[in-house]
């Protein structure tokens, strides 16, 4: 990709969401010279970051006709990646020492991150640029621009043209619940993680929990402070995987995957074992759902593959004018949000040139191609694992941008592997102060902090 000839374009943009990602993108985008309108339909900016105890009617949130919660925040949650790497590269996540309603922990709480994101949006006078309780229902293209159609909470809709569209609506609202044979004659409660807040519900009770990534190992052991018995079913972990953990009450145990539910209440896992079980917790994650987007059936979604997508960002056709930020799944989510914007704002402003639709297509398709290559399915197709950083370099690389941190990259990587073999202590126990003194004094030499790297360093009671 090479820098065009042409004069620097400002563009009308249309910013759909006001959390991370289009919040560090409205920023992209004014400091490349577009103007930016910003849709939310909450009263504030953070996105999913933003607490409700509010949940849906339907715990699985399958029923179409359900009032829909946008949050899937729950009351325990903290952060599952280090503040130094989740904040943004000019604008760091600092422990706020001098303030006590701040948490300081280097795994904050989500209180503290929407903190953080509210700090950001009035830092950069992004505020401004937000119509909020403004629903965008539908975006389609007209005659090479993008017609936006939103509701403002009372309001009529209201029709308005954009020469771009931005997605940054994230993909934390709309679950995705395993099929276990025989679960429709099983009585028992069934929840998805997104309706989730906290443990009380289950007190007494034999909990079933799916999944043991981070929001699984996070509510299986939340959940165990009350229950009686919780008992995770894990899609990682060998057929015969049974052990019972010590950790937090003596009362957790791993499987492996669920075989099949009955009628009688009973639960068989494929490890032979038989649970009683009271509820169901799905801890399996969510699916991309743009119910707003129309493209005349150009662009899809299979099996959680958004098609076609140009390195997660452009659907080739109907590029620069149709962007999508943050789709990835990625330990740096906020540095990923600002180099993807980057590229997007440079790209509309003409600074930046895309490649030809046949060679995006070809790009595509060489990486499906990869995909099953290593037989890995097509809901892996926006998962980039160990290549993040390769995927973000490349990105930073076209539109001139730092690329990222060794010491960004290596918190992630340690991070998930305490994770992994310490999920219970793995946000106040770690081995990595050499990645922190790296990024504190990078911070001093950049001038991001106020103060001598050694005070953010220092251990505190």
């Amino acid at each position: 990709m090479e820098p065009t000839s042409n004069p620097i374009n400002s563009q009308h943009v249309a910013v759909i969401g006001a959390g991370a990602a289009g919040l560090i993108t409205a920023r992209e985008l004014l400091r490349e010279g577009h103007t930016v309108v910003v849709f939310e339909r909450e009263k504030e900016v953070g996105g999913l970051w933003i607490y409700s105890p509010k949940t849906e009617s339907d715990p699985l949130s399958l029923d179409p006709n359900r009032y829909i919660v946008h949050s899937s925040v729950y009351e325990s949650l903290r952060t599952n990646v280090p503040r130094e790497s989740m904040g943004v590269r000019d604008f760091p996540f600092l422990p706020r020492f001098d303030d006590v309603s701040r948490d300081p922990r280097r795994y904050p709480s989500h209180r503290e991150v929407l903190a953080y994101l509210q700090d950001f949006a009035r830092e950069f006078k992004i505020e401004d640029m937000v119509r909020f309780e403004t629903e965008v229902v539908r975006v389609e293209p007209v005659h090479g621009k993008w017609r936006v159609r939103s509701e403002k909470s009372g309001d009529s809709s209201n029709d308005e043209i954009f020469e771009a569209v931005v997605v940054c609506s994230g993909h934390y609202t709309e679950p995705n619940v395993a099929h276990i044979p025989g679960i429709n004659s099983w009585p028992g409660k069934q929840i998805h993680s997104h309706n989730y807040r906290v443990p009380g519900p289950f007190e007494n009770e034999v909990v079933v929990v799916i999944g043991n990534f981070a929001s699984g190992a996070d509510i299986s052991r939340d959940i165990a402070q009350v229950a009686k018995e919780v008992h995770i079913a894990s899609r990682a972990s060998e057929s015969d995987t049974y052990k019972k953990l010590p950790v937090p009450h003596n009362n957790l145990w791993i499987h492996s995957e669920i075989d099949t539910a009955h009628e009688d209440g009973s639960i068989v896992f494929k490890n032979g074992k038989v649970v009683y079980a009271d509820s169901i917790v799905y801890c399996t994650g969510y699916k991309y759902h743009f119910p707003f987007l129309e493209t005349n059936g150009y662009m899809s979604i299979d099996e959680n593959r958004i098609d076609p997508l140009y390195k997660h960002v452009f659907p080739p056709a109907l590029a620069p004018g149709l962007s999508f930020i943050g789709l990835p799944a990625m330990g740096i989510q906020f540095v990923m949000f600002e180099i993807q914007s980057k590229w997007v704002a440079a790209v509309l402003a003409g600074r930046v040139k895309l490649p030809s639709q046949d060679k995006m297509i070809e790009d595509i398709n060489s990486w499906y191609a990869s995909l099953d290559a290593l037989g890995l399915p097509k809901r892996y197709t926006h998962k980039l694992g160990k290549i993040q950083s390769e995927y973000l370099n490349w990105i930073a690389e076209e539109c001139g941008c730092p690329l990222v941190e060794h010491w960004r990259n290596q918190q992630i990587v340690r991070g998930y592997e305490r994770l992994v073999s310490q999920p219970e202590t793995y946000r106040d126990e770690w081995d990595d102060n050499d990645l922190m003194e790296e990024a504190y004094k990078e911070f001093g030499r950049n001038k991001l902090i106020r103060f001598h790297p050694s005070h953010f360093l220092e251990p505190r009671g």
